[in-house]
C-alpha cells in the first residue's frame, strides 16, 4: 500500500488544469507543493482572446468573488499594470511571465499559512479571466518517494528511481542513496522537471542484496542537513546458493574408511525444489538428500564432487569439494616416450603406477638385471646403442608401501643399412651414349632395407632392387651414387663416371669487343669452347660456310665491309666434332656508291609518272636523302624516291641524290632524265607558232607602211609651239621643202615679259608670189608684212633647259647659251635654194 501512495500523489502533482472557455486556455499543474522556507516555482501557459497582448495582471490569495460588484476581493500577493518589467527582487512572489503564454510565478520563503487557492487575473486590452491554482505547503519538508523496477534480478542492471513533488530552481537541494551494509553504486543521475525533481541509481544486484534496505535522501544545501528519507526493502530474485560441509574436513582418507557430505542452501529466492549430488560433473545416482555419505570408501572413488538446487529461475550448483582415496601403488608398468628408438638418438623411458600419494621411489630392470643409479619415475639415455635393446621394467614405491613389478617394454634399437656402396659394372673408359649399369650393396640393416635411391640426372631404369641402368650415358654425367632405404637411407660414396665426349658449347668470341665495329677497325675472333674429354682438340674456321683455316683465332686487321659475313668454327678431338653458330660480323660503313635509278626509265612522256630512287650502299642504311636538279638546287624532298607524277617538259634535267647516315655523306653522279613532248602538245604547238608566225608577217607590213608615212611627215619641218605660246624653235633639220610662193615672208614672236633677255634677228625668205593653201602660217606671214616692219622678225630664243630641245647641244661646256637651229621657211610653194651660211644664226643672250 506504501507504494501505492506515491504514485497516486504524483498522478494528483502533475494533473493539468486546462480552463477553457471559448477564449482562455491554461496549462499548469493542478496542485502545488513545497514546505516551510522553501521556494515555489509554478510553470503556467497561457492564450490569450485573438491571441491579444496582457495588460494586467493580480495574485490573489483565496480570492471570492462578488455578484453585487462584479469583481473579485481577497488577498492581494502580486500586482502589475506593466507586463514585461523585471520582477522587484523584494517582493516574496513575482510574476515571470510575459504578454503573450508565459504565466509563470515563484514564491520566495514559503509559509504554512500560503497554503490555499492562488488566483491570476488576467486582463488583456477586450477581455479578462481569472485563473486558480492550489498550493500545498506544509510544516516539514516533503518525504520522497522510490519508485522499484517490477522485478529485480541478480547481476541484471536495475533502475531505482527517487522523485520528489517539488520544484524551486533557487532552492538547491541534492539526492544521497545508500544501501544497508555497503555504498551505493554512484552510478547516479538527477533531473529536474516542472513538476518534479528526481534522482536515478543503477546497478547490478547480487543475491546477497536480497531483504536489504536502499535508502534515498533530500539533502540541502542550504541548510546543510538531510531534509527527509524514503527507505524500501530489496526483492532480488535468484537462483539458490549452496555450499558444501564434509566430514572429515580435508576430505583426504584411506582406502576402506568412510567419509560424509553435506550440502548447505545459503540463500534461495523464490524458494528451492530439491538437492542433487554430482561426481565430475555427472549425477550420482543416490537419493536425493542433503547428506551424502561414503562407506567403505574405494580407491574409485576419488574426484570432484558438488550438490546442485533449482528454483523458478533456474539450478544452481555449489563449489566442488575434492575428495582424495589413499592406497599403495599399483602394478607399474613401462613406457617408451620416442619411437621409434634410433641409434645415436635420445631416449626416455617412463615408469607408470597408479598410487595415491604418488610414488616416490622407482627401480628400473635390463633384460631381469638391476639398472643402478636409477631411482626417478623416467630412465634417461642420452645415446642409444644396439647393447641398449632389451626389454625394461620398474617397481613403484610410495609412503603406505612397495607396489609390484608389472610388464616389461622391449626396446627396439633400429638403425639405418650401413656400409652402403654403388659399383660400376661397365668396362672403362665410358663414352658418351653407352649403356652403363651400376649396383648398390650394403651389410646390414633394421628394419631391412625395402627401396633404394639413385642420384643421377636423364634417363635412367632399374632393372632390380639395387641394380641402375643408365641406357645413354649424358656427356655432364659425372658422378652416380645410391642410398639403400628401411625407415632411414644411408648414402653410399659418389663413383666418378668419367664420361669422355666431343668438345661442348663451341661458340665464336670477339676479343676486346666494341659496340660496334666500323670499317678500318682490327677485329680478332676467337673460337671458344666450355669442356672437352680428352682435352686435344683442334680448330677450323669457315666464313659463309666456305673453308677459311685453321687456329683458334681470326685476325682482321683493318676491316673492311666485304670482311662482313658470317663465321663459324669446328673443334674436334677423338671422339668427335663440334660446329658453332654462325656469329654474324657487321661491319659500319658510310654512305657510298649512291646512284640514281629511273623508273620506268630515263626518258618518259611529258604526263606519265616517273620516279627517281635514291639506291645507295651503307651500314647502318641512309637515314636522310636529298635531292638536287642541274642547277644544284635543293629539291626540298627528304624521301629515297622522288616521283615525278605528272612529269612535265621542264622537268628533263640532270638529278643527283645525297643519302646521310650517323656515319657520314655520300653523294650519287647526276642522272639526266628527259622528258619529251606528247602529239597532243606538239600539234598545239605547232598551231601556236603558226599562228605567231602570220601574225608576225601582219605586224611588218603594218610597220613598213607606218615608217614609210612617218619618213614623209619627217620631211616636212614645222613650228612646234609650246602650249603658253611664249616661245618658238626651229628644228635643226636640213630637208628642203617645195617653197609655197614666191617672194620674201617672213615670221616671228615676240615675248614682252621677257623684254630684257630679247635678242632680235633678221631672218629674209625669199618671196613668191602666189601663196599656197592649206599652210596654217601664210596668212600669219603676211600679216607681218602689213604691219609696216618690212622684212625684220623678232624672236626670243630662252635658255634651254635639259631635255628641252631635240637634236641641240652646246658644242663647248662654256657657251650654255648659244642655241643651233636650221630656219625653215614655212608655208607652201617651192621655195629656192638659199646659202648654206644663211639657215645657221647664233644666238645670246
Amino acid at each position: 500500500m506504501h507504494l501505492l501512495g506515491p504514485w497516486l500523489l504524483l498522478l494528483v502533482s502533475e494533473c493539468l488544469a486546462f480552463s477553457d472557455s471559448h477564449k482562455w486556455s491554461f496549462y499548469h499543474p493542478h496542485t502545488v507543493y513545497a514546505w516551510e522556507g522553501a521556494c515555489v516555482w509554478i510553470s503556467c501557459k497561457y492564450t490569450t482572446p485573438k491571441s491579444e497582448d496582457l495588460e494586467n495582471v493580480t495574485v490573489y490569495h483565496n480570492a471570492e468573488y462578488s455578484s453585487v460588484t462584479k469583481s473579485y476581493s481577497g488577498t492581494i500577493l502580486y500586482r502589475t499594470t506593466k507586463i514585461g518589467e523585471p520582477p522587484s527582487q523584494q517582493e516574496r512572489v513575482r510574476f515571470l511571465g510575459g504578454t503573450k503564454n508565459n504565466c509563470s510565478l515563484s514564491i520566495s520563503r514559503a509559509h504554512v499559512n500560503d497554503s490555499g487557492r492562488l488566483g491570476l487575473r488576467m486582463m488583456s486590452k477586450t477581455d479578462r479571466w481569472m485563473e486558480e491554482i492550489h498550493l500545498n505547503v506544509s510544516e516539514r519538508p516533503l518525504v520522497p518517494r522510490i519508485r522499484l523496477p517490477p522485478e529485480i534480478r541478480e547481476s541484471q542492471e536495475a533502475t531505482l528511481t527517487c522523485w520528489l513533488n517539488f520544484t524551486c530552481f533557487g532552492y538547491r537541494t541534492q539526492w544521497q542513496w545508500s544501501l544497508e551494509e555497503e555504498p551505493a553504486d554512484p552510478s547516479t543521475s538527477t533531473t529536474a522537471t516542472t513538476d518534479l525533481i528526481q534522482s536515478e541509481l543503477k546497478f547490478q544486484p547480487q543475491w546477497r542484496h536480497h531483504g536489504k534496505n536502499v535508502t534515498c535522501q533530500l539533502w540541502s544545501d542550504r541548510e546543510q542537513r538531510v531534509l527527509s528519507e524514503e527507505t524500501v526493502r530489496l526483492d532480488v530474485k535468484h537462483r539458490p546458493k549452496l555450499q558444501i560441509t564434509v566430514s572429515p574436513r580435508e576430505a583426504t582418507v584411506k582406502e576402506g574408511d568412510s567419509v560424509s557430505m553435506t550440502c548447505k542452501v545459503v540463500s534461495s529466492n523464490p524458494e528451492h525444489r530439491t538437492v542433487s549430488w554430482l561426481k565430475d560433473g555427472a549425477p550420482l545416482s543416490v537419493q536425493e538428500t542433503p547428506t551424502l555419505t561414503l562407506h567403505p570408501v574405494a580407491r574409485n572413488m576419488s574426484g570432484q564432487y558438488s550438490c546442485q538446487a533449482s528454483n523458478n529461475l533456474g539450478t544452481s550448483e555449489s563449489g566442488k569439494v575434492a575428495l582424495e582415496v589413499q592406497y599403495a601403488p599399483e602394478p607399474s608398468t613401462v613406457q617408451i616416450l620416442q619411437l621409434p628408438v634410433i641409434e645415436g638418438k635420445t631416449v626416455e623411458l617412463m615408469c607408470t603406477s597408479r598410487a595415491n600419494p604418488p610414488p616416490t621411489n622407482y627401480t628400473w630392470y635390463h633384460d631381469g638385471k638391476d639398472v643402478p643409479g636409477n631411482t626417478e619415475k623416467t630412465l634417461w639415455i642420452p645415446e642409444v646403442l644396439l647393447s641398449h635393446a632389451g626389454t625394461y621394467s620398474c617397481l613403484a614405491e610410495n609412503a603406505l608401501g612397495l607396489g609390484q613389478i608389472g610388464p616389461g617394454a622391449e626396446l627396439d634399437v633400429q638403425y639405418a643399412p650401413k656400409n652402403v656402396t654403388a659399383v660400376i659394372q661397365n668396362p672403362t673408359p665410358i663414352r658418351e651414349g653407352d649403356r652403363v649399369t651400376v649396383s648398390c650393396n650394403y651389410n646390414s640393416s633394421n628394419p631391412r632395407v625395402t627401396r633404394y635411391q639413385w642420384s643421377h640426372r636423364g634417363s635412367w631404369g632399374q632393372q632390380s632392387p639395387g641394380l641402375l641402368v643408365i641406357q645413354k650415358v649424358a656427356w655432364d654425367d659425372k658422378t652416380v651414387t645410391c642410398a639403400a632405404c628401411n625407415s632411414w637411407c644411408s648414402w653410399a660414396p659418389p663413383v666418378n663416371l668419367n664420361v669422355h665426349y666431343a668438345p661442348r658449347d663451341v661458340r665464336v668470341l670477339q676479343t676486346n669487343p666494341r659496340p660496334e665495329i666500323h670499317s678500318g677497325h682490327p677485329v680478332v675472333l676467337q673460337c671458344d669452347f666450355s669442356s672437352s674429354r680428352p682435352g686435344e682438340v683442334r680448330f677450323i674456321w669457315k666464313k659463309n660456310g666456305s673453308f677459311l683455316g685453321e687456329g683458334r683465332e681470326l685476325s682482321f686487321n683493318s676491316v673492311s665491309p666485304e670482311d662482313a659475313g658470317n663465321y663459324s668454327c669446328s673443334v674436334s678431338n677423338s671422339i668427335g666434332q663440334t660446329a658453332s653458330e654462325a656469329w654474324g660480323l657487321q661491319v659500319l660503313y658510310a654512305p657510298r656508291r649512291l646512284r640514281v635509278s629511273m623508273a620506268p626509265g630515263d626518258s618518259v612522256m611529258e604526263g606519265e609518272k616517273a620516279a627517281l630512287t635514291c639506291e645507295s650502299d651503307a651500314n647502318p642504311p641512309v637515314s636522310q636523302y636529298s635531292w638536287f636538279d642541274w642547277n644544284n638546287q635543293n629539291l626540298r624532298h627528304a624521301g629515297r624516291t622522288l616521283r615525278l607524277d605528272p612529269a612535265k617538259v621542264e622537268h628533263s634535267g640532270a638529278y643527283w641524290c645525297r643519302g646521310a647516315s650517323r656515319l657520314g655523306v655520300g653523294e650519287s653522279p647526276p642522272s639526266t632524265l628527259t622528258v619529251y613532248y606528247s602529239p597532243e602538245t606538239i600539234g598545239r604547238r605547232a598551231a601556236v607558232v603558226l599562228g605567231l608566225c602570220l601574225a608576225l608577217l601582219i605586224l611588218v607590213i603594218f610597220g613598213v607602211k607606218f615608217w614609210r608615212n612617218w619618213k614623209r611627215s619627217q620631211s616636212q619641218q614645222g613650228l612646234q609651239e609650246n602650249s603658253s605660246g611664249q616661245s618658238f624653235f626651229v628644228r635643226n633639220k636640213k630637208m628642203r621643202r617645195t617653197p609655197l610662193s614666191e617672194g620674201s615672208h617672213a615670221m616671228g614672236c615676240c615675248n614682252p615679259v621677257m623684254e630684257d633677255g630679247i635678242s632680235y634677228a633678221a631672218l629674209r625668205f625669199p618671196e613668191t608670189d602666189t601663196p599656197g593653201t592649206g599652210d596654217a602660217g601664210s596668212s600669219g606671214m603676211q600679216g607681218l608684212r602689213q604691219d609696216g616692219s618690212d622684212a625684220v622678225t623678232y624672236s626670243v630664243v630662252q635658255k634651254r633647259r635639259v631635255g628641252d630641245y631635240e637634236n641641240v647641244a652646246p658644242n663647248s661646256p662654256e657657251d650654255e647659251g648659244i642655241h643651233y637651229s636650221e630656219l625653215i621657211q614655212f608655208g607652201a610653194g617651192e621655195r629656192p635654194r638659199v646659202r648654206e651660211d644663211v639657215e645657221y644664226v647664233t644666238l645670246k643672250h
